[in-house]
């Protein structure tokens, strides 16, 4: 059997799934990664641990399945978390500054003041926010021994080095264009934007689009060496992709740790209303745009929740907020800020509107509910900006696969999602662009076409206006800055 190899590298988990001709997975592998929060609003990785997870993940895919044939390896990896490393020894020379991590808040609201805001996003199409890497890099920068010969880059450019053995120092656009140094609309590296953070732009990758050749394996466990690495791109991106969600319009939501909410575009359009313009996918030199919204913590709440009720599970959490009627307190999950379309890192999670008849169950679907609110507002801000209809709405990710979950998202956004039951979404996006390099699969229009369970649902009728106003409420109280206490 011939396949392609999907490498997904998550924030707690990488993964690897096996995909054949016919565009279906037949096996699959998992590995965790470890994550460390040294200090508050402090989020990082080991790179080391990152690709051991990896090495992990194959392994168990690999012996899943037996005769097969890899035609080729894809990435797909979690975007804005960011490292460095030796170009000679291929050393690790700093921690992965996680996508959540807040440490570079300071130095944003400082670029703020300095009245940098309006051209960096004029140029990437994100905000100042410490979640995007510009001043990441820098601060990795800074604590790089001298005389070191250095590289820094995202997920993807890491991961391809170790898999080329060193051979290659490369990324694709659309992690490119989370990096906060590349410009959109000129596709390249921006000196400029180095200047404004501080980075030298040679450190970074070469930029390739989506569906390339990145080069091939060399020590790879399991894959014989050679073997073609021919897709790299952002996990969300290539969730979107992997849907067929191919015409101006038609999105996605994934649900992890964060959320992230994506729309493809005609053309690129300046963001504005709290939400990003990204590089959805680069193919032939042409980049795809997309709306995005990412949402700082969806689902991470979930297990918090479950522990501090002491249920043993998610899945008991979720079964216990069921049996609540919608509109009790309302809680704002800001444990590490907030993301789109607020972008307020001095936000903090609270309850709301807690009273002595406030129930168990009541406290559970507060929490549960706090993903399809964030959703909420993310589309509206989306709907706010585009002239164009919002078309097929995916979903993805492990949350996804829960219905009383996304019957609460359809029913705030009033609009049908379309639960897909491979929750591979983004490992098979990332293998559609490898099939597509390789003439595995001709077209965009072929790849839409290749079998998928779906199952629709659609909304229905619930009071939105009480509901939100209980939420409104409560991210006012989560917003509103306080008073450090003494000694803070």
């Amino acid at each position: 059997m011939r396949a392609i190899l999907a490498i997904d590298q998550g924030t707690t988990n990488s993964k690897a799934v096996l995909v054949c001709e016919k565009g279906e997975v037949v096996a699959r592998g998992s590995a965790p990664v470890g994550i460390s929060y040294p200090r508050p609003g402090w989020v990082e990785q080991d790179p080391r641990r990152l690709y051991a997870s990896v090495c992990e993940a194959i392994d168990a895919c690999l012996k899943a399945v037996a005769d097969v044939t890899i035609e080729a390896v894809a990435i797909s990896n979690q975007r804005e978390s960011v490292t460095a490393w030796d170009s000679d020894t291929g050393q690790a020379l700093g921690p992965v500054l996680s996508w959540q991590c807040r440490r570079t808040a300071r130095d944003c609201e400082r670029l703020v003041a300095e009245g940098r805001l309006d051209r960096v996003q004029a140029l990437t199409g994100l905000p100042l926010d410490p979640m995007f890497p510009g001043l990441k890099f820098r601060w990795l920068l800074d604590r790089v021994p001298t005389g070191r010969s250095v590289r820094l880059g995202t997920i993807d450019s890491w991961l391809v080095h170790c898999l080329t053995g060193g051979g290659r120092h490369v990324c694709d656009a659309s992690n490119a264009a989370r990096s906060q140094l590349f410009d959109l609309q000129e596709q390249r590296w921006s000196e400029e934007l180095g200047e404004i953070f501080g980075v030298d732009t040679a450190l970074l990758p070469e930029v390739l689009d989506s569906a390339a050749d990145f080069g091939a394996t060399e020590g790879l466990p399991g894959v014989p060496d050679g073997t073609p690495i021919r897709a790299a791109i952002g996990d969300s991106h290539a969730a979107l992709f992997g849907h067929g969600a191919f015409k101006p319009g038609d999105g996605k939501i994934t649900f992890g740790t964060g959320s992230s909410v994506m729309t493809t575009l005609p053309r690129f359009i300046a963001p504005s209303n709290g939400i990003t313009t990204t590089v959805a996918w680069r193919i032939g030199g042409k980049p795809t745009f997309a709306f995005e919204g990412n949402i700082l913590v969806s689902a991470a709440s979930l297990p918090w929740m479950a522990g501090i009720l002491g249920l043993p599970d998610v899945a008991a959490l979720v079964d216990l907020a069921a049996t609540a009627e919608p509109g009790g307190p309302g809680f704002v999950p800001a444990f590490v800020g907030l993301g789109a379309p607020y972008w307020n890192s001095d936000a903090r999670a609270l309850f709301s509107q807690i009273n002595f008849s406030t129930t168990r169950a009541q406290m559970a679907r507060s929490v549960t509910d706090s993903i399809a609110f964030q959703v909420h507002d993310v589309i509206a801000a989306m709907r706010a900006q585009s002239s164009g209809e919002l078309g097929a709405l995916y979903v993805d990710g492990g949350p996804s696969q829960n219905r009383f979950l996304m019957q609460c998202v359809s029913n705030l956004v009033e609009h049908a999602v379309i639960q897909c039951e491979a929750p591979e979404a983004s490992a098979l996006g990332a293998a559609y662009l490898a099939g597509l390099s390789l003439g595995l699969w001709s077209d965009l229009g072929v790849i839409a076409g290749l079998p998928r369970s779906k199952q629709v649902i659609a909304p229905q009728r619930v009071d939105r206006e009480v509901l939100l106003n209980t939420w409104n409420d409560a991210l006012a109280r989560s917003t509103s800055r306080q008073t450090p206490a003494k000694g803070e």
